[in-house]
């Protein structure tokens, strides 16, 4: 350890470049598992590791970046981390040898941590060591940890490689990668980077991958100002292209060199490269660099004030109870639900809300493409209807179309549009809908959705990065009272309660009973609950609610009611909505009505018994 240290202090050490990039051009999709080469295909990794060697690389990495449990888990190879570590360290001790350098390489889990994800910080910290202890006993002359983005999960990161490298005394390295704002991803600055990790007890630390050696030379300065131990830098060679459907990197060695220099000079002593780099952009490296004495001083490359921007001042809100919650407190609630139209034309449904308005609703629902059936925007509609008409309105907010990024960028669009009441749902998979062979995301579900909502209500966006306004959301969850496992839909209302639900809707329900034992079960019955009816039309439909639609039943008695009804199926439909919200009036906060076709009347003429 302390010979690496030490001379790491005083000259320049070349690492290689991107193990993934040559692999890739040798014709190995990204969608293989890389890291099982070391089983499969170990003397295509020894020729890789070779060629960097012979280029001039004083130390090399591990071919096992993404070799811990969780990530090899969507391989099927969730036993194998132990055997692809070692592996890999065997593999790159025999193309350097005994003289040269081998760095574990190590990156992050590749699923989001809690609250957003399903991981705690326990189980993150014991996937992090299993591949730590496997590269130190595999003897690695050090652990890289890279590529991470989030300065929590690199903490979390770092403290289960220093434990496992405690006994062999192999230094801990960790390399954050930076957007074009000088910034993580999660928005953490390289100042910020530095005090936490040095607090850790890091070894060293630097940057890689990124998006070039430009952005990397004023984040590595930045760093080097503060920072009291070696540094490293290896990153991309500039952002990739798609040329006849393959990804190419253009910057070329020359110019990746020139920056290798530049590095040098304000202090970064461990210089390679990351995703583009080859072999010949280390040669390059090499020959400019390697062997040379560090110095610190400060670039002139940039202007310092490249990266600096204006300190906004942060706004907080007390937690109070919001107009929409107080009204559906203080009085029945009314919503009528409207599904947005499948193509642009919004005027029969501004009509229809304005005929809502006028029979005594309070809201409109705006769904999220149910059934998977494309659909406007809801966000969209949601802000047409709001101005047009003038009532609340409830935001649907599906987890199928969006990962977690895209759902921050709608909540806060609709923020900025003055639409604050989101209902949180999964969201219907797209095997029901149009495109059945469109692919789902469902990266979060409506827990973690009411969780990241909530966030924003603390002034937090989901990296935990303080927002300079919090948001003022109020967030509705989904319950079905008729569902077949009822101790489990129960459980999980109660985790989206936990997660800071404020209210309750309901599946739409066509008897009491079922409602009533849901309430005897359900110990948190203080959140508002607004209750689920839907006309039905006639004896057909009630048939495929009953037999089709997921998560919906209705009683034999009251499919036979339709039945017996035939041609005047409409109007018993009617009686029967009518008959729930009497029967129901006492027992919840309200309702919302779904009109069958977008019949507005319908909703009016079910209303008429308040």
């Amino acid at each position: 350890m302390n010979r690496i240290l030490e001379k790491l202090k005083n000259e320049v050490i070349v690492a290689d470049g991107g193990m993934g990039t040559v692999l890739y051009d040798q014709g190995i999709p990204f969608q293989r598992c890389y890291d099982s080469l070391n089983l499969s295909d170990p003397v295509r990794i020894e020729r890789i590791h070779r060629s960097y060697v012979a280029a001039g690389a004083e130390l090399i990495e591990t071919n096992t970046f993404g070799a811990n449990r969780i990530r090899l888990s969507s391989f099927g190879l969730t036993d194998k981390v132990e055997i692809i570590n070692r592996r890999g360290v065997e593999i790159a001790r025999w193309a350097i040898g005994p003289n040269g350098l081998v760095a574990g390489s190590m990156s992050t889990i590749g699923k989001p941590l809690r609250p957003i994800g399903k991981i705690d910080v326990e189980e993150a910290e014991q996937v992090f060591y299993e591949q730590a202890i496997s590269l130190v006993n595999g003897g690695v002359d050090l652990l890289l940890l890279e590529t991470f983005s989030d300065l929590s999960e690199a903490v979390i990161a770092v403290r289960a490689a220093k434990r496992a490298a405690q006994n062999r005394d192999v230094p801990v390295w960790l390399q954050m990668t930076f957007t074009d704002e000088g910034k993580t991803l999660h928005g953490d600055k390289p100042e910020e980077i530095v005090r936490v990790l040095q607090a850790e007890g890091v070894d060293g630390l630097g940057a890689n991958c990124s998006v070039g050696p430009q952005i990397l030379l004023e984040v590595m300065e930045r760093i080097s100002r503060v920072s009291s131990v070696p540094l490293s830098c290896m990153p991309n060679a500039g952002l990739p292209k798609l040329v006849n459907g393959r990804y190419v990197y253009l910057t070329t060695p020359t110019y990746l060199a020139e920056f290798a220099e530049q590095f040098r000079q304000i202090g970064v002593s461990l210089i390679g490269g990351c995703c583009g780099t080859t072999p010949e952009h280390i040669r390059s490296i090499s020959e400019k660099v390697k062997g040379k004495p560090i110095e610190k001083k400060q670039s002139s490359f940039f202007v310092s004030s490249w990266f600096q921007e204006p300190e906004l001042p942060i706004q907080t809100t007390s937690e109070t109870l919001s107009d929409f919650l107080t009204k559906v407190k203080s009085k029945f609630y009314v919503s009528v639900e409207i599904d947005p139209p499948r193509g642009i034309n919004t005027e029969k449904l501004i009509q229809g809300a304005k005929i809502c308005k006028s029979g005594g609703v309070d809201c409109i629902n705006v769904a999220d493409s149910p059934l998977a059936r494309a659909r406007m925007s809801p966000l969209a509609l949601s802000t047409i209807l709001a101005h047009e008409v003038g009532l609340d309105v409830i935001l649907h907010l599906s987890c199928r179309d969006r990962n977690s990024l895209a759902i921050q960028a709608e909540l806060m669009g609709a923020h900025a549009l003055d639409i604050r009441n989101i209902l949180a749902v999964t969201g219907d998979p797209p095997t029901l809908g149009d495109y059945p062979s469109a692919k789902g995301v469902f990266e979060l579900d409506s827990i973690r959705l009411t969780q990241l909502i909530t966030l924003l209500n603390q002034g937090f966006d989901l990296s935990g990065r303080k927002l300079d306004t919090p948001c003022q959301f109020t967030v509705g969850v989904a319950v079905n009272p008729t569902a077949e496992d009822l101790d489990s839909e129960i459980e999980k209302l109660n985790k989206k309660i936990d997660a800071g639900a404020k209210f309750i809707m309901t599946q739409p329900l066509f008897e009491i009973q079922s409602f009533e034992t849901f309430l005897l079960k359900w110990k948190k019955n203080d959140v508002p609950i607004l209750l689920g009816i839907l006309p039905l039309r006639n004896a057909k439909h009630a048939e495929y609610i009953h037999y089709e639609v997921p998560g919906m039943v209705v009683p034999e008695k009251i499919r036979q009611r339709m039945y017996i009804a035939g041609e005047n199926g409409i109007q018993e439909g009617i009686r029967i909505s009518q008959e729930l919200l009497k029967e129901f009036r006492n027992v919840v906060n309200g309702i919302y009505l779904m009109p069958p076709f977008h019949r507005f009347e319908i909703a009016v003429q079910v209303l008429q018994v308040l």
